[in-house]
């Protein structure tokens, strides 16, 4: 296994499978397969799949203490990436598909629904941690500071999570929010657990 994750086609190979998702919705529109609501439901996917990809992301250095997998530390900033590539797409079919583009009905309805508002404040947020992702980035910040601005992740993730329950109470469904809830605060919980535990004990 993990010789497997440092073969050299194994990044592009999870590079092709993170967009799997956006092909699916956008054979999904073009084949008018998305409902009665295309539009919602297009708008709710890559939402989804953008909270789907911060739980996989945050999943990373858990995953790879606990099982002693330091390879898949190579994943973690191209599942970052996407995490903001789609909320960026999430954020951009909203503007366009509900709001026409119009950046004063944008900004009004931003400022008028909260949980718009919080959306946007976790996209917002998320902005920084993508555009310092790079090596260079690392060296110009430096180690502490560049890994102290990171840290905007673990703020990021509840804005996302009330987002997202927000959304889904307009319609009384919770089951998915329960899910992620408890998915997120494992790995949050996970973290602060990790924060307390002996060095010596992580086998870092």
């Amino acid at each position: 296994m993990r010789s497997l994750l440092l073969h050299r086609r194994a990044k592009p190979l999870v590079f092709v499978l993170c967009l799997l998702p956006l092909a699916w919705l956008s054979y999904g529109a073009a084949a008018d397969q998305l409902g009665a609501n295309p539009a919602e439901a297009l708008i709710r996917g890559l939402g989804d799949w953008a909270l789907r990809f911060l739980c996989l992301a945050l999943a990373v250095t858990p995953l790879r203490i606990r099982t002693r997998t330091p390879q898949l530390a190579r994943f973690r900033r191209l599942l970052g990436l996407f995490t903001f590539f789609y909320a960026c797409l999430h954020l951009l079919a909203y503007g366009w598909l509900d709001m026409g583009l119009d950046p004063g009905d944008i900004g009004r309805d931003i400022l008028k629904r909260p949980f718009i508002l919080v959306g946007f404040a976790s996209w917002l947020l998320l902005l920084p941690l993508a555009l310092t992702s790079t090596h260079r980035a690392v060296r110009a910040l430096g180690g502490r500071q560049w890994q102290a601005l990171h840290r905007l992740v673990y703020v990021v993730a509840p804005l996302v999570l009330l987002h997202f329950f927000w959304m889904r109470a307009g319609k009384n469904d919770f089951a998915e929010v329960a899910v992620y809830a408890l998915i997120l605060g494992a790995l949050l919980l996970e973290r602060l657990l990790r924060y307390f535990e002996p060095k010596s004990r992580l086998g870092a």
